[in-house]
């Protein structure tokens, strides 16, 4: 039971702008640091040894490896996959002979049909480029001013709206900068 809520139901049931304004801190139990103890100067240096000892040995070990190529971290394929490995794994049957040509089958069928579609809308494509052809021809056989207004580019037929200038002068004695290049390759030592 905290200690708002019995403070709360003694005296205070009444008065709940009292428990509101009550706060409580956690008890802190420190104690004083102790005293440091003298170590004798040549555990100390003991210790300080078997620290150049142990530097000095990574060292000789990482001048024998130094001929070794870098891990790439993006190719290293994390452990717990490499355990899930068997759970992952399907178990599919081989597919027989007569299924291997039925899909074969099926892919060739399937690039025919694409094929024939591809060849469908490019004959359609010239069919309407053709008649448009023509038709331009017979209208400017009957009049000229009629063919400059059926070929004039339609400006409403796109709204489009461009404001200022399209291309900028240089600025005279303008450095430009060279851009943030934040280097992250790992650093190997």
């Amino acid at each position: 039971m905290s200690l708002l809520s019995a403070i709360s139901r003694l005296s205070l049931q009444s008065s709940s702008l009292a428990a509101r304004c009550l706060h409580t801190t956690p008890v802190l139990c420190a104690e004083p640091l102790k005293k440091k103890k003298k170590l004798d100067p040549q555990i100390i240096k003991q210790r300080e040894d078997r620290k150049k000892k142990k530097i000095e040995k990574q060292i000789r070990r990482l001048e024998r490896n130094a001929r070794q190529l870098k891990p790439v971290e993006e190719l290293e394929v994390p452990l717990d996959l490499i355990d899930d490995k068997a759970k992952r794994e399907r178990k599919l049957t081989p597919l027989g002979i007569a299924e291997l040509e039925q899909r074969a089958l099926l892919k060739k069928q399937w690039a025919h049909y694409k094929h024939d579609e591809k060849v469908a809308d490019f004959q359609i494509i010239d069919r309407l480029l053709q008649s448009q052809n023509k038709t331009l021809e017979e209208l400017r056989r009957e009049s000229e001013e009629l063919y400059q207004a059926a070929i004039e580019i339609d400006t409403k037929l796109l709204p489009v709206a461009v404001k200022g200038p399209v291309a900028t002068p240089p600025i005279k004695n303008y450095v430009s900068p060279d851009g943030d290049y934040i280097h992250q390759s790992m650093k190997w030592e």
